[in-house]
């Protein structure tokens, strides 16, 4: 049985984008030989980072993420609702985060206060669109 670990943004982001001679092979070992979480708020980091360090686009970052997911690369704490929100995130102007509450909303049916005007009324269409 494979060791269970956390990682860090840092791991997948050198799984991700191959950039480090040294790192990157050893984040490929860390993921393909343990069984790995990656906890919500460090997957935040990695979609930061891969935007706004890398600008890496919002489908591209949808399609990785989710292939790590998909693959058993990583696993996610509540994984419908990151996969929605990377889902949201890809076709939209809101940051990770935003489309996280309203993935939580939407999959989990969380009430969300915010005073984002925007993010209010993307909640209210998904509650007509239902």
């Amino acid at each position: 049985m494979k060791n269970m670990v956390i990682v860090d943004a840092n791991i997948v982001l050198r799984y991700l984008l191959d950039d480090h001679p040294v790192l990157s092979p050893k984040a490929a070992d860390i993921l393909e030989q343990h069984s790995v979480t990656l906890p919500i708020e460090a997957a935040c980091e990695v979609v930061y980072v891969l935007q706004k360090v890398y600008k890496v686009d919002r489908q591209e970052i949808h399609h990785r993420l989710c292939a790590l997911v998909n693959q058993q690369l990583v696993r996610v704490e509540k994984r419908d609702v990151f996969l929605k929100a990377l889902a949201c995130y890809s076709t939209t102007v809101f940051d990770f985060v935003d489309t996280l509450l309203w993935a939580y909303h939407a999959v989990e049916q969380y009430e969300v206060f915010t005073f984002d005007e925007n993010l209010q009324k993307h909640i209210k269409q998904t509650d007509m669109e239902k």
